[in-house]
Formats: structure tokens, sequence, C-alpha cells
């Protein structure tokens, strides 16, 4: 009988490459934190959702989490919880018009995939 044995992760003891916020994002990111004085940055996670599997989650954050890693671009913060870092790590922010539309994009070098919408992804 042959027996495999499983490495054990953690994800304290990780390094993490970051997250990074462009120009225009981290602009973006002033704006609406200036709209009120509580708000400290933006918290960027990940949720199970979509047919790919994965969708991106941005809210202002008041009172980030005591384990959030923090990720500041020119005066503009970035709060990621550590459980999203493993899908989400070594991403680029960017903020975009297009046309009338105005978005946050993820250039996400672990996705593998993402749906036909584009609302989701999978690494």
């Amino acid at each position: 009988m042959q027996t495999e044995t499983v490495g054990t992760f953690s994800l304290d003891e990780n390094v993490w490459q970051g997250v990074t916020l462009t120009n225009s994002a981290a602009k973006q990111v002033k704006t609406l934190i200036t709209q009120d004085p509580e708000v400290r940055g933006l918290q960027l996670s990940v949720k199970q959702s979509g047919c790919a599997g994965f969708a991106y989650v941005l809210d202002l954050t008041k009172q980030p989490a005591s384990d959030d890693l923090v990720f500041e671009h020119d005066g503009a913060k970035l709060f990621i919880p550590l459980k999203a870092m493993p899908f989400i790590d070594g991403t680029e922010v960017d903020f975009v018009r297009e046309g009338l539309n105005q978005i946050f994009k993820f250039n996400n070098p672990k996705a593998q995939h993402a749906c036909g919408c584009g609302e989701s992804f999978g690494v």
C-alpha cells in the first residue's frame, strides 16, 4: 500500500506579491473616499459566484479587519482580506472609461478563465 503525503499551506506564512493600483484606479479610489470622511479606503475581496467560480467584490470600508493586508498607491488604500490573497495575488486593479461606462478592471495573472459576460473568473 502506497501512502501520499499532503503538504500544508499557511496564509500567514506565505510571501505575497501584492496587489497594485494603476494611477487611474488610485485617482478613482481617492474620489470615492472623499465623499465620506469616515471611509478609509476600498476593500477588494472575492466570493463564489457565476459560472466560472469567483467574482470580485469591491466595497468602501470604514473599519478594515485586523487581518486585512493594505496596499497603497498615491494615497489610495486598498484593503484585502488575507483569505482572498490566494485568488488575487499579483492582480493589477485599473479604472477605465469605455464610452459612457466606467469600471474597475482586474488584470489577474491567476485567472485561468472567465465567463462570457465577464462577471466571474476561475483559478
